[in-house]
């Protein structure tokens, strides 16, 4: 039987291949190049501080690695912290039925407005929405069932707080600088041998 104290005492390092999930993802909600040999699932929260923190990080890779990556958005609205997060989320949802989900995604982090029906309104005017339309589906509550669903997948894949990244279903947590993520993406690209960008 191994100890605590019989490990401490031995000099090893053991090197094992980072656990897998596998994490499927709405591709309504993906950007990149479709063939890309990474994606990136995401599970976020727009009310979500670290979140919102990740954001420029997550922008810095794609822009890095433009023909590896594509970046594919999840909703984990954390509803005991983040009253507005679920709304945001269906706001968001409703964006991307007249084909602006990603424009609104980046209004939601950039903005400091508040999370709530007359910012989601600004913001889908600043686009060229239809807001009758716009306004009709965050009424409708049509997203709800995908919004949870999206919540139970992510708690399947093990997410316990955002944000949550799987890279080719390799888990990265939380607000991360920039070197965590290309150490995985670098790694990534070893084992399916593609080349990294000219440094």
């Amino acid at each position: 039987m191994t100890t605590l104290e019989t490990c401490a005492r031995a000099d090893v390092s053991v090197l094992l291949q980072p656990p897998r999930v596998e994490v499927s993802y709405d591709p309504a909600r993906v950007i990149g190049q479709p063939n890309a040999p990474i994606t990136i699932v995401e599970f976020s929260d727009f009310q979500c501080p670290f979140c919102q923190r990740a954001y420029p990080v997550v922008k810095q890779l794609l822009a890095k690695y433009p023909n590896q990556i594509k970046l594919a958005y999840r909703d984990f609205p954390l509803r005991q912290i983040h009253p507005q997060a679920d709304a945001a989320a269906a706001a968001s949802r409703c964006a991307g039925e007249q084909g602006k989900f990603w424009e609104f995604h980046d209004r939601l982090f950039e903005s400091n407005r508040p999370l709530d029906t007359p910012s989601f309104v600004e913001h889908a005017t600043q686009l060229a929405l239809d807001i009758p339309k716009f306004n009709e589906c965050l009424e409708s509550g049509r997203f709800d069932a995908l919004i949870e669903e999206d919540l139970q997948d992510g708690n399947q894949a093990g997410v316990t707080g955002t944000p949550a990244f799987f890279i080719n279903g390799v888990a990265v947590t939380g607000s991360q600088p920039l070197a965590v993520f290309e150490k995985v993406v670098e790694e990534e690209l070893r084992v399916i041998g593609r080349s990294s960008p000219a440094r």
